[in-house]
């Protein structure tokens, strides 16, 4: 089996719009491999799905762990795609890291310094793309800092990802977050690295979700990051967020006509 080129996966990033789509944690062996399948023939080469889940409420499902992941590795591989996933640690970053393409940087490890240097460290050897996402709390340039943890351990292949923010909208609006639509302009002048953008838990809300990922493209994103499920309403986590394949459909077809 040939070695991947993890900086070529990455320059597909900087020079075109990808959709990494899939959904928000897996689940069973027949669920990612069900929507593996309906996500490759729709052209997508990126499956997100989280076997780590970090959850605000500790009652609420957490992931099926390495176990999961070992699904998700497996329905990708089936289907042709790559895997991303969020890891939270050093022991998983140790574990997991040979079952996941580009690695995924959550929220709330935005700001674990000492994690960063390690993501960045391991990742140096091959290049191996790391999603870094926006704290919820964050500012653009805690942000960007974060990213030069990453970078000055000898990796400069990052994804920076926006998905949304904490601001007073959320006393009463029915988003889940506030969009942050405008940083993708700021975050592409300041530092040059693809930014992507997460329509979902910037809006907590399928029914936002279209619009909102037409816009980051339209703004000149590099890419989405999409939760996608076929069956929202049985989801063990974020199903009022992800939207259906055919939705999906309409954001791609959109991607490749701007």
């Amino acid at each position: 089996m040939n070695a991947i080129n993890y900086n070529e996966i990455y320059k597909e990033f900087q020079l075109g719009k990808v959709v990494i789509a899939g959904p928000c944690a897996v689940e069973s062996q027949e669920q990612v491999n069900r929507l593996a399948q309906k996500l490759s023939k729709l052209g997508i080469k990126f499956f997100r799905a989280g076997a780590f889940k970090p959850r605000t409420s500790p009652r609420t499902f957490q992931g099926m762990g390495t176990d999961g992941l070992k699904l998700i590795k497996k329905a990708a591989t089936d289907n042709g795609l790559f895997v991303v996933s969020e890891i939270m640690d050093s022991i998983e970053l140790e574990n997991c890291y040979d079952m996941i393409d580009i690695i995924q940087v959550g929220s709330r490890s935005m700001a674990a310094y000492g994690f960063l240097k390690r993501v960045g460290k391991a990742t140096a050897k091959d290049g191996k793309p790391v999603l870094l996402k926006r704290g919820f709390n964050a500012t653009l340039q805690e942000l960007i800092y974060a990213s030069e943890y990453i970078m000055n351990e000898g990796n400069q292949n990052i994804l920076l990802c926006l998905r949304g923010i904490r601001t007073f909208e959320q006393i009463d609006s029915e988003m889940r977050f506030t969009p942050d639509l405008a940083s993708i302009l700021e975050l592409k002048d300041k530092t040059g690295l693809p930014v992507i953008f997460d329509p979902s838990h910037s809006s907590g809300d399928s029914k936002y979700v279209e619009q909102l990922a037409k816009a980051a493209l339209f703004l000149g994103a590099n890419g989405l990051l999409v939760e996608v499920h076929d069956e929202p309403e049985k989801a063990l986590s974020d199903g009022k967020q992800a939207i259906l394949p055919d939705v999906l459909n309409e954001i791609i077809k959109f991607s490749h006509n701007i």
